[in-house]
């Protein structure tokens, strides 16, 4: 941890920055949970956790050797605030952990590694929460309100990078998927000698009839093309 905090807005700033720059989606995580332990005071410790599709949820980006042990220990018990804040798509403060009561089993394993207080913050990309931000403190027992309405501006900025990226890949899968199922519609067209509307119509159905996604049997009708080209 710095001991010369760096100024709230030109960590902003810099958050802000990074996003807009062409990186990565990791480096801007990196850059937004490094900014966040540099500005936000007491606390030494911050990660970002993103939820998929299947119910899991994945340490992203971590500052500090804390977090993937403390987020590691929510995500198994299925409690604590970082588990809260994503599961009840509200921020969730805790002062003094020692004396909680909400969560009985991660609450003493917590404080065994040294945990005393700590902020979990949900992201949110149109109105669904995509993670969370969790700030852990070995310092203090007492979260100052300022440190809150600090850590709120960093949790947006790190929505608006994970929106971001989650819109750039449903464009890129919807790119690849429109370019896969019109490479099928080309060699059914081919192979049975129909127009357009039909060769799509007989996807549509083979879809049906298999219950799997279009793209999906696009997907493996033109596998099947390119092995079947591939032995002459």
């Amino acid at each position: 941890m710095n001991d010369t905090p760096l100024p709230l807005a030109e960590a902003l700033a810099q958050a802000a920055s990074a996003i807009n720059q062409g990186t990565t989606l990791q480096e801007t995580l990196d850059a937004i949970v490094l900014a966040t332990r540099s500005s936000v005071p007491g606390f030494e410790h911050v990660g970002i956790s993103l939820t998929h599709r299947d119910g899991t949820i994945e340490t992203k980006a971590r500052a500090g050797d804390l977090v993937p042990v403390l987020d590691a220990l929510q995500y198994e018990l299925r409690e604590g605030p970082c588990y809260e804040s994503i599961t009840t798509q509200r921020d969730v403060l805790v002062d003094d952990i020692r004396h909680d009561q909400r969560w009985p089993r991660y609450a003493p394993r917590a404080v065994e590694l040294g945990l005393r207080s700590q902020l979990g913050l949900h992201l949110y990309d149109d109105g669904r929460t995509i993670g969370g931000l969790n700030l852990y403190s070995t310092s203090s027992d007492e979260v100052d309100p300022d440190a809150v309405l600090a850590a709120r501006l960093f949790a947006t900025h790190a929505s608006i990078a994970l929106g971001h990226a989650r819109k750039e890949h449903q464009l890129t899968e919807a790119i690849a998927s429109r370019k896969v199922i019109g490479q099928a519609i080309g060699i059914v067209m081919e192979r049975y000698q129909v127009d357009e509307d039909r060769a799509f119509q007989f996807l549509v159905r083979a879809s049906s009839t298999s219950n799997h996604k279009l793209r999906d049997v696009a997907r493996e009708l033109v596998q099947a093309s390119n092995a079947a080209a591939r032995r002459g």
